[in-house]
């Protein structure tokens, strides 16, 4: 039988700024990457996603990025290995604190956009990120791309690490992702889920210039701010249990 996760970036409203669908979302996932004030979210968006990562049984996870709120955290920074750290600690412990005070733990870590790209292609930026990480928890699990410099680091280093591919994203022929669209945009939920089931099945997946790649997917991201997430988190749900898959938390998968 295969076994997948699901999980979404969520928590990235501020204030008076609302993104993506989280209270929809939350029915079908079993991963929340909740922001953590950086890139996006605030104190009363994170305790609220926190709450309801907690009534749908949806594992939390850390979703820390550069201090970039103009940027959204995609634009690119130069920051020493201790500043990302320092990054890392500080946002992670503020989200454990309102886990604490839900009664629930952290049980992931996924860095966002820019740092996420950069820690998978930089092995010091990786290791920066990974000991930042188990310093906190040592069981935390690691989000990582396939072929990525944070997955060599992590089954060097001993931290538990879950592979990473993206529904709504193109792949590169390394396995890795194009961080923002490129190409058409798919309309067709039923095409995509197609395409995770095979990437959880097959274990492959069309780039976005027609070639083949080979992925492992223990996770698979849908992201909640992409047009009509709902509708191809339904989808893909749907197709998955169709095809014999179950979705399952991430400790689960990668045992």
């Amino acid at each position: 039988m295969y076994k997948v996760d699901l999980n979404c970036d969520m928590g990235e409203s501020f204030a008076l700024y609302e993104m993506g669908n989280d209270e929809e979302m939350m029915k079908y996932i079993t991963s929340a990457n909740i922001a953590c004030g950086f890139h996006a979210g605030d104190p009363q968006v994170m305790r609220r996603t926190v709450e309801m990562a907690k009534e749908h049984g949806v594992g939390i996870g850390a979703h820390p990025g550069f201090p970039d709120l103009l940027g959204f955290g995609r634009r690119y920074m130069t920051c020493t290995a201790q500043e990302v750290k320092d990054y890392i600690t500080y946002q992670t412990g503020a989200l454990r604190e309102f886990a604490r005070a839900a009664n629930v733990d952290i049980q992931h870590c996924k860095p966002h956009g820019a740092l996420f790209m950069k820690a998978m292609e930089d092995r010091e930026l990786a290791r920066a990120v990974l000991e930042a990480i188990h310093a906190v928890n040592p069981e935390t699990v690691v989000f990582a791309l396939n072929n990525s410099e944070v997955w060599e680091e992590a089954n060097k280093m001993g931290i538990p690490v879950a592979l990473e591919t993206y529904s709504d994203r193109e792949h590169t022929e390394n396995g890795s992702i194009v961080l923002t669209r490129k190409g058409q945009t798919i309309q067709d939920y039923d095409e995509m889920a197609r395409r995770v089931v095979r990437m959880v099945k097959e274990g492959k997946v069309t780039t976005h210039d027609g070639k083949e790649a080979s992925v492992k997917a223990q996770t698979i991201c849908i992201h909640g701010d992409t047009p009509g997430a709902p509708e191809l988190a339904k989808a893909i749900v749907s197709a998955l249990k169709a095809n014999d898959v179950d979705i399952v938390p991430v400790r689960e998968v990668i045992g």
